[in-house]
């Protein structure tokens, strides 16, 4: 069973990055092979929480799509992508600055999939706007929220996890990944230039087009907007004060989709319309065959050998999990890794008499996993969300354009992580 579950993944992988047949067709294919050879039943794919189908992450989605598409009618969308435009002077290397910014910034209070559920829309009406392609500034928003996503416990789900294996708080993250966050986020500002050179040509009359508009005239019901405006915000409390209130963010945002569905009055057929029912459809068959390598086996298999390899010796464990966790959620989704992995980090974070080396194990896991996600499409739920909304609005983004440029800022963020790691916790310890 595990060499069909390698070889089913390995074969849709395949397909995914060459497209050779569409993304959903391959990963639903390899989903219906594991289950007709039932290398996972049913109850692996709808009940289990280790090899099943991420319903918080679905439904997560789904909620958040609903209140963007009601938010859509309000005009605010608009009303951001004309001002982000003014006050980046029409420079479209500006604009890109300013929404990566934003958008990091974002993610570390809320979580990256919500914010590039925001986010991503106000960059197709910019673009639009400048009359330039938005695919370079998709790309460089979903970096960004990765980044950004590192930077606390809510940013992103694998530090979730991490702080319940661990035993920290959200003020451990602050104190210990926000700065190095803060830092690869400057470093990633500085090279956008370089990363995404050949994007930034904009017609002059375009330019002054813009900076002509008037941004509050693009609100089209500001009623409405006031309303999504409170709905939004008990969501985004929802979401920081989650470990307080005991609701999952998903419960969250399905409660807050349902309050503004029906305060709005908005007909089904528009909200309904914003959900993204392929990209859905995609996490769930991606999900289903990343549940088959963990239920034979393959992903513990492979953190024990990176743990085994570590000799005893803490920071080379240290540098092998960071490695390895960036080099394996840039392949598969980091939450059923993280998951695989945190046991094992705990052992070896046991058998570590030095608190502080001990600790820097954890921080290695979570910087490998998060900023590991930028390395593929597929590394990260993020990027899977972005590239479906990317195809929706008639401008797809490719698995390898978007790994042309998320490999060299992965491997440019893990490089600065690796000495942020050694000064702080065996240099300066």
């Amino acid at each position: 069973m595990t060499a069909v579950a390698v070889t089913v993944f390995v074969v849709a992988y395949v397909f995914i990055a060459t497209e050779w047949v569409h993304r959903l067709i391959a990963v639903l294919g390899g989903a219906g092979v594991l289950l007709a050879l039932n290398v996972v039943d049913s109850g692996d794919v709808f009940y289990s929480h280790d090899t099943g189908i991420d319903w918080d992450v679905i439904f997560l989605l789904i909620g958040m799509m609903i209140i963007v598409g009601v938010l859509r009618r309000t005009g605010v969308f608009e009303y951001v992508a004309i001002w982000a435009a003014k006050r980046a002077g029409g420079s479209p290397l500006r604009v890109m600055v300013l929404l990566v910014v934003i958008t990091a910034t974002a993610s570390a209070f809320l979580d990256n999939v919500t914010t590039v559920l925001l986010i991503a829309p106000v960059t197709l009406l910019v673009c639009e706007r400048l009359d330039v392609r938005p695919v370079p500034f998709l790309i460089a928003e979903v970096l960004a929220s990765n980044i950004g996503g590192a930077a606390t416990l809510i940013g992103d789900p694998p530090n979730i996890i991490i702080a319940s294996r661990a035993g920290l708080s959200f003020n451990d993250f602050l104190v210990h990944m926000t700065p190095i966050v803060a830092l690869e986020l400057v470093a990633f500002t500085l090279v956008l230039r370089l990363v995404f050179r050949g994007s930034f040509a904009v017609d002059p009359r375009r330019v002054e087009g813009v900076l002509a508009l008037n941004e509050r005239e693009a609100i089209r019901d500001p009623r409405l907007l006031i309303r999504c405006g409170l709905v939004l915000l008990a969501v985004f409390a929802g979401f920081i004060g989650h470990s307080v209130i005991h609701i999952e963010p998903s419960v969250v945002a399905l409660l807050g989709a349902g309050a503004l569905v029906l305060i709005s009055g908005v007909a089904p057929r528009h909200y309904l319309a914003a959900v993204e029912w392929e990209t859905l459809l995609f996490f769930a068959g991606l999900f289903i065959m990343v549940g088959a390598l963990v239920k034979t086996g393959v992903i513990g298999e492979l953190a024990r050998l990176a743990a085994d390899a570590t000799g005893g010796n803490a920071l080379v464990a240290v540098m092998l999990i960071l490695g390895v966790s960036a080099l394996l959620s840039g392949v598969i989704d980091n939450i059923p890794y993280v998951a695989t992995m945190s046991p094992l980090v705990l052992q070896l974070a046991n058998d570590i008499s030095d608190p502080s080396h001990s600790q820097a194990l954890w921080w290695a896991l979570a910087l490998g996993a998060d900023l590991g996600g930028n390395m593929t499409a597929v590394g990260a739920s993020a990027n899977v969300v972005v590239l479906g909304m990317a195809k929706r609005e008639g401008t797809p983004i490719s698995f390898w354009e978007f790994t042309r440029k998320g490999a060299p800022v992965t491997v440019m963020t893990i490089v600065i992580a690796a000495p942020y790691l050694w000064l702080r916790y065996f240099v300066w310890n």
